[in-house]
C-alpha cells in the first residue's frame, strides 16, 4: 500500500523507514546469507485467534461464485472482532504510526500478503497518513476489512441496479449510477465492516486520517484471468448530472453520484513486503 522493516518481522528491533519493496529484500537478503555466527530466527508461535481465522476463511469461503452464509459472516466477523493487532506482531509503539511521523513525498500504500490460496487471501495494508487507496471494486468477491491501527475514513458505493428501460445518461456516457452506502470515519478498535458481490459498499476507497493498518480478507481473490480484475472510479456528485427520469432519487441527490471509470490512478500503485509474521499456513497448525 512505505513503511517501518520491523512491521513484518516483531522478533527484531530494527529503526528507520522503509518506502521500498527492494530495501527491504535487501535486508532479507542480506540475513539470509551464509554466516558461522548467524543466529537462526526463531519460528514465531501462531495465536489462536490466527488459528481461529483461518479455520473459519476455510469454511467460510467455498470457491468463486459462492457468498458465505449469514452464520459463516457472524463467525468471521466475530472472530475478526477479536483479533488484536499484536496477533500479527504489530503495536502502535511503532514508529510508523506514531503521531508526527516525517511522511517521505509520494510515500505509498504497502502492503503485505499473509496467506493466499485459490479460495481467499488475508492481505495486511499499511496507509501512510494521507494516504489514500482510490476507489475500486471487488467483483464476484465478499470482503472482511478490520482495521487493526489508525483512523481511516471510508468511503463506499453500490451500483443501482437499472430498470428495464436504461436510462439514457448511463447509455451515452462512462457514467453509472451508485448509491451511496458509507461515508464514516473509523478509529481502530472498531467493527469489521463486510462488503458483498453487489451490496454492503463494494466500491470504496480509504484515506488514512492517521498512519494506518487494515486487513482484508477476501474470498475468492482477485484474479485477472477468472475475471476477477481491479477497476477504479471517479465519483461525481449526482446533482452535476440530473436525470429526471430516475424519480427515486429526486429529492435525496446526497445519497447518490455518478461513478466514471476510470485509469488505474497513479496512487494506487503500492509496494509489496514479505510478511514474517507469525505464519498462517496449511502445516502452520
Amino acid at each position: 500500500m512505505g513503511m517501518e522493516a520491523s512491521l513484518v518481522d516483531p522478533g527484531r528491533d530494527r529503526v528507520g523507514h522503509v518506502n521500498k519493496v527492494g530495501y527491504v529484500r535487501r535486508i532479507i537478503a542480506k540475513r539470509r546469507k551464509p554466516c558461522r555466527s548467524r543466529v537462526k530466527r526463531p519460528v514465531l508461535a501462531v495465536p489462536k485467534a490466527l488459528k481461529d481465522l483461518f479455520d473459519s476463511c476455510r469454511e467460510t469461503f467455498k470457491g468463486p461464485d459462492t457468498v458465505p452464509s449469514p452464520q459463516d459472516v457472524q463467525k468471521m466477523c466475530h472472530i475478526l472482532d477479536d483479533i488484536r493487532p499484536g496477533d500479527f506482531g504489530l503495536s502502535r509503539d511503532l514508529q510508523f504510526f506514531k503521531p508526527g511521523n516525517i511522511i517521505k513525498e509520494n510515500q505509498r500504500v504497502t502492503y503485505t500478503t499473509v496467506y493466499k490460496c485459490a479460495n481467499f487471501s488475508l492481505c495486511i495494508f499499511f496507509i501512510p497518513e494521507k494516504g489514500v487507496i482510490p476507489l475500486h471494486n471487488h467483483p464476484g468477491m465478499t470482503v472482511f476489512s478490520k482495521l487493526l491501527l489508525g483512523q481511516m475514513h471510508i468511503k463506499s458505493y453500490d451500483w443501482v441496479v437499472p430498470e428495464a428501460s436504461d436510462n439514457l445518461l448511463e447509455q451515452t456516457t462512462k457514467l453509472r449510477l451508485a448509491k451511496l452506502k458509507a461515508d464514516n470515519v473509523f478509529t481502530a478498535p472498531c467493527d469489521t465492516s463486510v462488503l458483498y458481490p453487489t451490496t454492503g459498499g463494494n466500491i470504496h476507497e480509504f484515506t488514512a486520517i492517521t498512519p494506518c493498518a487494515v486487513l482484508d480478507v477476501i474470498g475468492p481473490p482477485y484474479s485477472k484471468e477468472d475475471g476477477r480484475d481491479c477497476s477504479y472510479y471517479r465519483d461525481h456528485p449526482y446533482a452535476a448530472f440530473p436525470n429526471e427520469e430516475i424519480s427515486e432519487v429526486k429529492d435525496k441527490n446526497d445519497s447518490y453520484a455518478w461513478l466514471e471509470e476510470i485509469e488505474m490512478p497513479e496512487n494506487s500503485q503500492m509496494d509489496g513486503i514479505e510478511y514474517l509474521g507469525p505464519p498462517i499456513t496449511e502445516t502452520a497448525f
